[in-house]
């Protein structure tokens, strides 16, 4: 195994010195550095407050559990 440092910008490795080789070879690609990628499309802990879904709930008269399942059933 060999390591190699290099800097990652807009989706292209640029490695801090060559490395050739004939034949293609898997790579491990580690971010050292704590970033948020721009296409990153996930859920925050803050997504999962138990107040905000309380508030948004406030007004709905039935079962929620009714309602999920329901919904699932139309996607299909």
């Amino acid at each position: 195994m060999i390591t190699v440092f290099g800097t990652y910008q807009n989706g292209y490795v640029k490695l801090d010195k060559d490395y050739s080789t004939n034949n293609p070879v898997k790579v491990i690609i580690t971010f050292l550095e704590e970033v948020q990628s721009q296409s990153e499309k996930g859920f925050s802990l803050a997504d999962f407050s138990f107040s905000k879904s309380k508030k948004n709930l406030a007004n709905f008269k039935g079962s929620l559990s009714d309602a999920v399942i329901e919904e699932r059933q139309t996607e299909q």
